[in-house]
């Protein structure tokens, strides 16, 4: 690394922001992580949305069976959960730019390890909600979007590759945590199901992360150098303080879809067997999501790493739109509707953390990541009760129209970006 001239290169930035000299006797950062911490990165995930996100399609049925409580409160707890995670995100994104990503994704698995223990614990409903309210804290700062963050962050342009490595890695946290949490809630119930979750992200994930994201030894550049197939020179703002230009319009973007993908993991099965599809078929057909997903992440991986993420975005994008079309005109095509919306939601994972990076440069990427995170975890949380309140007043197919409806605004809307962001490198 060459001299630094002016200890404060970047005169608009105020003087807390000024980035202090490296330490000679640090060795530096190395430049990407390696396929040995992607995967372990991508093992953190798995652990962790098996024991928050995807926890109460298992467990929500023996909590109600063992406690009485009501069905609708308690797997509404989730909804809690990610409302209060979308509600903290910008803040997370904030502490990450600031103090690196290890220290806080570590404080988030901890936190979410807390929330399970006293889900274990808990005596009464109230208790049980104020569970979930703890394991919504540790969501915003240990689940994907921090997790990008930090790697986006820390390694700049070449953490794309990073991401669709961890992404491949966690495609598989359905197929493996549903089977184990079925297996465990059988073997020692749904409080001892909680506390081993607990005791994997506290004793297993905090160590992973300690070993797999890089220290914060000095303050990320305000410019991040893109190699010229990714893109022109990065959007920033002082400070990291926002929004920027075009970040509204990707954080509406980026809700539709993840309303779009809430809505399926819900209703996909009650969706299938309106549509004239017999229960265990249904059940076999959503197994093709998860290896759809992966297998999409995997071509991005392969061959998608010289392309502006812009086009994935719109592979993304029509991918769903198109699957949930077949989904609604052509039932007996229903594989292949699934099968694409796969492949869609695959790629979207992918596209929420590399787009950003590559729009909007390393400086202000994990300050931009926690504001962008925040309108599609409140839509996520937002989407179950709706679509129930739907079906139950206009039916199934006015349901599935409806999320046509927002797969078709969400095509358009990714067709604005993308042109948006094609044409600024292309400048």
């Amino acid at each position: 690394m060459g001299p630094v001239a002016d200890p404060n290169p970047h005169p608009d930035l105020p003087e807390t922001e000024t980035r202090p000299l490296p330490d000679p006797a640090r060795p530096p950062q190395p430049r990407a992580p390696s396929l040995g911490r992607n995967a372990a990165l991508g093992i953190t995930q798995i652990v962790l949305w098996g024991g928050s996100f995807f926890l109460m399609a298992v467990l929500g049925e023996p909590i109600v069976r063992a406690t009485g409580w009501p069905q609708g409160i308690v797997v509404g707890a989730l909804s809690l959960a990610i409302l209060v995670s979308g509600l903290l995100s910008p803040w997370v994104g904030r502490r990450i730019r600031r103090h690196g990503g290890r220290p806080v994704l570590m404080a988030g698995s901890l936190v979410i390890a807390l929330g399970q223990v006293l889900m274990a614990l808990a005596p009464n409903l109230p208790v049980f909600l104020l569970a979930w309210v703890v394991v919504g804290i540790g969501m915003a700062g240990a689940l994907y979007d921090p997790l990008f963050a930090a790697i986006g962050q820390a390694y700049g342009v070449s953490a794309r590759g990073a991401m669709t490595q961890i992404a491949i890695a966690s495609g598989f946290a359905i197929t493996l945590c549903w089977p184990a949490s079925s297996f465990l809630v059988d073997a020692i119930g749904w409080r001892g199901t909680c506390l081993v979750y607990a005791a994997l992200a506290a004793f297993v994930v905090v160590p992973l992360f300690a070993w797999a994201l890089p220290g914060q030894d000095r303050n990320p550049p305000a410019k991040a150098a893109l190699p010229p197939e990714a893109g022109a020179a990065p959007l920033v703002s002082p400070a990291g303080q926002g929004p920027l230009p075009g970040e509204r319009i990707l954080a509406i973007t980026f809700t539709s879809a993840a309303v779009i993908m809430t809505a399926i993991s819900v209703q996909l099965l009650v969706l299938l067997q309106a549509k004239g599809v017999a229960a265990s078929t249904a059940v076999a057909l959503s197994t093709l999501i998860g290896p759809s997903q992966v297998g999409a992440r995997i071509l991005e991986l392969v061959f998608g790493r010289r392309a502006h993420p812009a086009w994935a975005l719109l592979v993304s994008s029509g991918s769903v739109g198109l699957g949930l079309a077949i989904l609604a005109m052509a039932p007996s095509l229903a594989w292949l509707g699934i099968v694409l919306y796969g492949v869609g939601n695959g790629m979207r994972t992918v596209v929420r953390g590399t787009l950003p990076l590559t729009l909007y440069g390393q400086g202000d990427y994990a300050a931009v990541m926690g504001r962008l995170a925040r309108m599609p975890l409140l839509g996520q949380a937002a989407t179950p009760l709706a679509c129930g309140t739907l079906a139950a007043w206009f039916g199934l197919d006015a349901l599935l129209e409806l999320m046509l409806a927002v797969a078709v605004l969400n095509v358009g809307l990714s067709v604005v970006v993308a042109r948006r962001a094609v044409r600024r490198a292309r400048a």
